[in-house]
C-alpha cells in the first residue's frame, strides 16, 4: 500500500531541519514534492529492515535525505559486505548493485530502476576478456569495478579509481591489462613502471571534459582550484591541481577548503559537497550521468513497496566474479 504523500503542515515542520541543510541546493518550490517521499522512504526502509546505499553522484534529496551509507564505489562495496540488513537498496547503477549481490548472496539487493546502466560497463563483455587473454597469454587482467559480473568472472582482480595503482603494482607483473576505462589505464600508466595495456572504454560523463575548458576557467580566475576524476582524459588531468576518486576529491576539499573549486566529475557531487562545505564556492561545469539520474525518490519508494528490481546473478558467474572483488578488498583491508 502506498503511504500518504501529502505535504501537511505537520510534515513540513518535521522536515524543516533537513531542508535547512539542503536549501542551498534544492529550490524551495521542489521541497513540497521531495519531503513526503523522503519521509515515506525513511519509514518504510525501517519496516523492511533495509539499508539504502547511495553513490556520490546521486542527487542531494537522495544522498542527504534517505541514504544510510554514502560514498564512492569502493566504500559502497565494503559497506555492502558489512551491512546489517536483510534488504539493500542500491542507489547507483547496475554494476554497483551486482557488486552488492556478489558480496551479499543471501540478501535481497534492489535497484530502483533496472535501466540504470553505465557506458563503461557496456563497453566490454566476458567474451572480450577471453579474447584478450588469448592475445596476451599470462598477462593479469585488472578489471575496473565499473563492469558486469560476467566480465568480473573472467578477471584476476578488480580495482576502483581510488586503488587502481595499488592493485596494478600488487601483482608484481611487468605488464597488466587494465580494462575497460582507457583514460583510467593511461592515467595510472603515468604513475608506475608497469606496462599498462588499455581497452577503449570511456565514461560518457568524463570524456566530455577538455583541457581547453579548464584553461579557460583559469584564465578567468587564476586562483580557482581544479580537481578531476581519473576517468578524465590525460590532458585534463595534466591541467588539474589534484586527481582522485570521488572519495579522494572529497578528502581534498576537506583538507584544503578552497575559496572556489571546479570538480571535474559528475555534477551532483558538487551539490552534495556544497551541503557539507557551505563556505566553499563550487563552480559547476555540469555534466550529468543519465544513468545515475534514473534513480529517483519515487522509484526508491516503489522499489521498497514492491520489492523490485531484485538483482539476480547466475550461480556459476557469481562464484567466479566474487573472487576478484574479494581479492581487491583483501588488498585494501
Amino acid at each position: 500500500m502506498t503511504p500518504s504523500l501529502e505535504y501537511t503542515p505537520e510534515l513540513a515542520k518535521e522536515m524543516t531541519p533537513l531542508y535547512e541543510r539542503l536549501q542551498a541546493v534544492i529550490p524551495s518550490v521542489e521541497w513540497p514534492f521531495h519531503a513526503p517521499l523522503i519521509h515515506a522512504i525513511n519509514v518504510l526502509k525501517r519496516e523492511r529492515g533495509a539499508v539504502i546505499l547511495a553513490h556520490n553522484y546521486q542527487t542531494p534529496e537522495i544522498f542527504h535525505g534517505v541514504a544510510d551509507i554514502t560514498g564512492d564505489s569502493l566504500k559502497l562495496a565494503r559497506e555492502a559486505q558489512n551491512a546489517d540488513a536483510d534488504v539493500i537498496v542500491q542507489c547507483g547503477v547496475h554494476f554497483m548493485a551486482e557488486t552488492s549481490k556478489l558480496l551479499n548472496p543471501d540478501k535481497t539487493i534492489l535497484l530502483p530502476d533496472a535501466r540504470a546502466g553505465c557506458s563503461l560497463a557496456a563497453s566490454v563483455t566476458g567474451e572480450d576478456v577471453r579474447m584478450l587473454r588469448q592475445a596476451y597469454p599470462g598477462v593479469p587482467v585488472v578489471t575496473y569495478v565499473n563492469t558486469s559480473a560476467e566480465v568480473k568472472a573472467e578477471s584476476d582482480i578488480c580495482c576502483t579509481s581510488s586503488n587502481v595503482l595499488a592493485v596494478v603494482e600488487s601483482l608484481n607483473a611487468p605488464r597488466v591489462l587494465c580494462i575497460p576505462d582507457e583514460y583510467l589505464a593511461r592515467n595510472v600508466a603515468r604513475q608506475t613502471d608497469v606496462e599498462v595495456i588499455a581497452w577503449k572504454g570511456r565514461c560518457e560523463v568524463h570524456e566530455r571534459f577538455s583541457a581547453q575548458d579548464l584553461r579557460t576557467y583559469r584564465e578567468s580566475d587564476p586562483g580557482i582550484a581544479i580537481i578531476a576524476h581519473p576517468e578524465c582524459p590525460p590532458d585534463v588531468i595534466h591541467e588539474a591541481d589534484f586527481s582522485g576518486s570521488t572519495s579522494g576529491m572529497a578528502k581534498w576539499i576537506d583538507a584544503h577548503r578552497p575559496g572556489r573549486v571546479i570538480m571535474v566529475t559528475e555534477c551532483s557531487m558538487s551539490d552534495n559537497l556544497a551541503v557539507e562545505y557551505p563556505q566553499v564556492e563550487f563552480v559547476r561545469p555540469c555534466n550529468l550521468c543519465p544513468h545515475m539520474k534514473r534513480i529517483t525518490l519515487r522509484n526508491i519508494l516503489d522499489s521498497l513497496i514492491e520489492m523490485r528490481e531484485e538483482i539476480k546473478i547466475p550461480a556459476d558467474i557469481a562464484a567466479r566474479a566474487r573472487k576478484p572483488i574479494e581479492r581487491m578488498l583483501r588488498l585494501n583491508s
